[in-house]
């Protein structure tokens, strides 16, 4: 077992936590700042900053870009849209280059390695069809457009799937696509173009055959996008999480990814190494909070002495130090799984580090928003933002609970054959 990132891994996370410290997070409070007059002057905020462009440009430019692509890889994909090395990576090697930008929200989008992109690319990649792949997957590699996932759902329990009520019906050459979705992340963006429907084609089907997943044009008629949706106050502009209502959209039956009842073959390839994505750059959100706690609580004074020095402070950065240790190991150790044994191999530990990496970034956090005082709930720092993202990570891609039940199940089975005896 061996975790040590390749060369080529290490140079490039190098140079993407040089790139975020030396130009994302500078640009980052004032494109927020932007934001925020926006709305204060009654403004969409619904817009790209210049300095987004600017910045893709120049990550792109040093070849850092569309760095998520898989092993596997090797092109025509990554050499033709200028991921440096010309080749995928594994989720070992992956995982550095993630934790680097995980330091600032903004930053994946800078390299075109954003959710829910980078998830729907490689559905494409991985499922989708010569055309499907011609019209939707080189654009999106190419940065021209944005998409969103439409899964869940307002009217049911969404941590079951089977739970859907979306529809999907063919009808000849077309599919009619009923439902309405929300938390449909990346709806808000003005290039978003494209959406990938999950939806119940075939309710007869056994419970994972009944589900297809649908490309639908974002201009579809009878699309419509009801309502943006915050997270803990946070709108997350300009990507954010869309409620979204399609009514009698018809496309065509072309636009089934792998054809019909293929759902849920495609979320699992899908959500594994997704999920190491969200762990890794949650770890770098980690680090991010944990270096401001410090700076900020061994800069101020209470009481006669640094604030750092108060209270158990110390003992509180050395537990947030240690937390953030384990939790890289953890999640490296998921991803050297889903590298040599695959995604159904890796089932128990991608979903402990899904349960195990938010909450421990929540505690990070918070300590770091407790040392800042009252301004690290405002907008005048990333952390209230941070909370935000941290907290929706223990329902987003499966609640707390789901990946808890996933990992108490293949842990009792195996004394199921001597548990009865006792």
């Amino acid at each position: 077992m061996d975790f040590t990132p390749s060369p080529r891994s290490q140079d490039l996370a190098d140079r993407v936590r040089a790139f975020v410290r030396d130009r994302v997070e500078p640009a980052e409070p004032v494109m927020r700042a932007e934001v925020v007059r926006r709305r204060a002057a009654g403004e969409d905020p619904w817009v790209v900053h210049p300095l987004v462009g600017e910045l893709k440009s120049a990550a792109r430019a040093e070849g850092l870009w569309n760095l998520f692509l898989p092993a596997g890889h090797e092109g025509p994909y990554a050499v033709q849209f200028g991921t440096d090395g010309g080749a995928g990576l594994s989720n070992v090697d992956y995982a550095p280059v993630a934790e680097a930008m995980g330091r600032s929200y903004l930053a994946p989008l800078m390299f075109n390695c954003n959710t829910p992109d980078t998830g729907n690319m490689e559905v494409l990649l991985r499922y989708g069809s010569a055309d499907q792949q011609k019209q939707w997957l080189e654009p999106l590699l190419d940065g021209r457009i944005r998409s969103a996932f439409l899964m869940t759902e307002p009217a049911v329990a969404s941590s079951d799937a089977t739970n859907m009520a979306a529809t999907a019906t063919v009808d000849g050459d077309t599919v009619v696509l009923d439902g309405r979705k929300w938390w449909s992340s990346g709806a808000g963006h003005p290039d978003c173009k494209v959406f990938i429907f999950m939806a119940v084609s075939n309710p007869d089907a056994d419970r994972h055959h009944r589900h297809s997943m649908v490309v639908v044009p974002r201009d579809s008629k009878g699309v419509t996008i009801e309502r943006m949706l915050s997270a803990f106050g946070q709108f997350d502009e300009p990507l954010g999480h869309g409620q979204v209502h399609l009514e009698g959209v018809r496309v065509p039956v072309q636009n089934i990814i792998a054809g019909p009842g293929r759902a849920f073959e495609i979320a699992q390839g899908r959500l594994g190494p997704g999920r190491v994505h969200h762990c890794m750059r949650l770890i770098g959100l980690a680090e991010m909070a944990l270096e401001l706690a410090i700076t900020r609580s061994s800069a101020r004074q209470a009481f006669g002495s640094r604030v750092i020095d108060l209270g158990g402070n110390r003992e509180r950065i050395a537990r947030a130090r240690i937390a953030i240790s384990q939790a890289r190991l953890h999640v490296l150790h998921a991803a050297w799984k889903l590298d040599t044994v695959g995604a159904r191999g890796a089932l128990c530990e991608v979903a402990e580090i899904k349960a195990a990496t938010p909450a421990m970034a929540l505690e990070v956090i918070d300590l770091a928003i407790q040392l800042h005082g009252g301004g690290g709930m405002s907008e005048d720092h990333p952390l209230a933002a941070a909370y935000a993202g941290a907290r929706s990570l223990r329902l987003a891609d499966g609640p707390d609970e789901v990946h808890l039940a996933t990992v108490a199940k293949l842990e009792l089975a195996k004394y199921a054959a001597t548990a009865g005896g006792r």
